[in-house]
């Protein structure tokens, strides 16, 4: 029987801590604003941005929300970016992705100040990684850091497996667990013989997008899994990239979906907001 991630409890804990940095900031004149952008009505975009004004509001952060209509131009839009950049009020600015088909993300990430790049998506905020400097991290594989962290897991020495190579999760989460002098595999859909790469990991982190794709034979005995996939079927039931049934029994440590790694981003996003009130 696995002991549960409980990444809500864990993203509470953090929430409370900024809560209570902001606090301290606004004695000093620091009021810190996150300025949110979201392009068009997606759903799932609508539910995020929701909740990221929520927990903006919870820790003591304004959000500005820009909700833009689908036919909003690549230029109207990187103009709305130049001039939140320019304002010494705004610490942070989000632009919620996916973003409409004629407006290049390339182009809207890089357009993003790297001083208030809160979600870590700039290339310079990607280079500072890779080399060990200061910067924003992305805001879910520093949330699977902590998760780590403050389950008391050892990450120092580990054999790490991280299947998925996504710029947003995958390579970040590689460069992280480097930091923590873990030993790092990144697998991928072109890796051969995943099954027995995998039963290699002491820490497994499953990042691939494809709904629970990992089985139990994917897994050592004893291992930490972390699942960052979610998925929602007919019925409206959530699950990951990991086949929690089958997983649980043998893994020592398991987060679960919803309620393990998916609270931790936004928790990680609002550290990087108080980061930016700091600089």
């Amino acid at each position: 029987m696995a002991k549960i991630i409980d990444g809500k409890k864990i993203s509470a804990e953090i929430k409370e801590e900024l809560k209570e940095q902001t606090a301290q900031l606004k004695l000093a004149g620091v009021e810190g604003t996150l300025a949110v952008i979201q392009v068009g009505a997606d759903p799932a975009s609508s539910v995020y941005v929701r909740n990221k004004k929520k927990a903006c509001e919870y820790i003591g952060i304004r959000s500005q929300a820009y909700e833009l209509p689908e036919e909003t131009t690549q230029k109207e839009l990187l103009d709305l970016i130049g001039r939140l950049n320019a304002d010494d009020a705004v610490h942070g600015i989000l632009v919620q992705l996916p973003v409409p088909a004629h407006i290049e993300e390339k182009t809207i990430i890089n357009a993003i100040s790297p001083a208030k790049d809160v979600d870590g998506f700039h290339p310079e905020s990607v280079g500072s990684l890779t080399i060990g400097q200061p910067g924003f991290v992305s805001c879910t594989p520093a949330g699977i850091i902590e998760l780590l962290r403050r389950s008391k897991v050892k990450m120092d020495g580990a054999n790490c497996v991280i299947v998925g190579r996504s710029n947003i999760v995958g390579k970040p989460m590689a460069l992280l667990m480097l930091r923590e002098h873990a030993t790092v595999t990144v697998a991928h859909s072109h890796t051969k013989n995943l099954k027995e790469i995998c039963r290699n990991a002491d820490i497994l982190i499953v990042a691939i997008g494809k709904r629970e794709f990992i089985t139990g034979d994917y897994i050592k005995p004893g291992a930490v899994v972390i699942d960052v996939g979610i998925h929602r079927d007919e019925n409206n039931k959530l699950s990951g990239d990991v086949k929690y049934d089958e997983a649980e029994p043998i893994a020592s440590m398991i987060t679960p979906v919803p309620g393990g790694v998916g609270p931790m981003t936004i928790a990680m996003l609002m550290h990087n907001c108080v980061e930016a009130m700091t600089k």
